[in-house]
């Protein structure tokens, strides 16, 4: 991608431009019918989503204008940003709750969800701690849980609210983290065997993750209650076959599938642009993980250890969301409440990718920089070197220096 003559900035601008503009196409495909029945107009949703959008530029825009390393100091302090915002949402009179979850904080027009935010700054946390307690980290058992404890009240918290998604998206993430870091295979194998277990017993204690579990292995089983919304996606995937019905002719999104234009709007692609559309969204994806994951490499290897462990971090963060979203839809994992980056309607999570994004472009910026100091700095040796020898050929004539 290099060579085309774009540097790995403005590709991860460019991919994430193309997959912005496929959201705007599917929030308006997918919500126009239910915003013309209940809000009188057509363009609500897309009207607020080109809103969140702007509001998304404009904040990519202010973080793209700080210095990773102001982020790397501040790390302490978003993990006790995260807290508050976790701890604020489950206060009574402050917290929305929403089809039995609290998520948001309600501030005026708008609905903040808490642990979209939250999200990164647990990243942040841990590509700082990593910093600073590398060796720890990857020679002793405690040194590599300490942090993961630190994040357990986090997940506990989540898991009050409750968002079960966000809480497998935060700890795969960390986890992948810790593992490029250099962790050992036995710390990393116990703790991800270890973290089966718990979400096992999470499963078996609640009702209500029970009966999703149940639902995804066969839906058609209650396929007009717990099963419906999967039943429906998979309905959707169906009729889309090859190349779809054509952008606007989905029959699902009539009411049928249930949040249409935020989890499951990744169905209404497939049903209007089918197979060829949904892995054309695929590729972006994974062009986009892959770019930042180059980005993460270089930073490596100029030991900007913080910028890599950050970037490899919201890279990881990126594409497990996204394949979680697309593997709810297609019926390859459980429902959660995930949604598509990018593509998906909600102000929170669009803002908050849009920032991810400038950060990704702000670590290569920084590579750039770093590369081009080290240029300067070899070519002047050159010189230096290039001015001693024509000295000692001098003085060997017996000129002197």
């Amino acid at each position: 991608m290099q060579g085309a003559g774009l540097n790995r900035r403005q590709w991860v601008l460019l991919l994430a431009a193309a997959l912005a503009l496929v959201g705007v196409v599917a929030v308006a495909s997918a919500s126009m019918d239910m915003a013309s029945i209940y809000y009188d107009s057509p363009f609500f949703f897309l009207q607020r989503h080109g809103v969140y959008l702007l509001m998304g530029v404009i904040s990519g825009l202010l973080v793209y204008q700080v210095p990773l390393a102001v982020w790397q100091r501040s790390s302490g302090a978003l993990l006790i940003l995260a807290y508050l915002l976790l701890a604020l949402v489950l206060l009574p009179g402050v917290g929305k709750t929403v089809n039995g979850s609290t998520r948001w904080i309600h501030l005026g027009p708008i609905n903040i969800q808490v642990s979209e935010i939250v999200k990164v700054c647990a990243i942040m946390y841990v590509a700082g701690y990593l910093v600073r307690r590398i060796d720890e980290v990857r020679t002793r058992f405690w040194g590599f849980l300490k942090p993961l404890a630190v994040l357990g009240v986090m997940i506990l918290l989540l898991l009050k609210q409750p968002d079960f998604g966000a809480v497998v998206v935060i700890m795969a993430s960390v986890l992948v983290m810790m593992f490029l870091a250099g962790v050992k295979l036995l710390h990393f194998l116990s703790v991800i065997l270890g973290s089966g277990l718990a979400a096992y017993a999470l499963v078996a204690s609640s009702d209500y993750r029970k009966q999703r579990v149940i639902s995804y292995i066969d839906p058609w089983a209650d396929q007009y209650d717990s099963g419906y919304q999967l039943v429906q996606s998979l309905i959707a995937f169906g009729r889309g076959e090859w190349t779809g019905v054509g952008i606007g002719n989905s029959i699902q999104k009539l009411f049928y599938l249930p949040e249409a234009h935020t989890d499951f709007v990744f169905a209404v692609l497939a049903e209007e642009f089918g197979l060829v559309g949904n892995l054309l969204v695929i590729v972006l994806f994974v062009a986009l993980v892959v770019m930042a994951l180059q980005i993460g490499r270089q930073a490596q290897r100029q030991a900007r250890f913080f910028n890599a462990y950050l970037v490899q971090g919201l890279a990881v963060l990126i594409g497990l969301q996204a394949l979680v979203n697309i593997g709810v839809a297609s019926g390859l994992l459980p429902t959660k409440g995930l949604t598509l980056p990018f593509i998906s309607y909600g102000g929170s999570s669009l803002i908050v990718i849009c920032a991810t994004v400038a950060l990704l472009m702000r670590a290569d910026y920084e590579n750039q920089l770093a590369a081009a100091g080290g240029k300067a700095v070899r070519g002047k040796a050159k010189q230096g070197k290039a001015g001693d020898s024509k000295a000692v050929q001098v003085a060997r004539r017996g000129g002197g220096v």
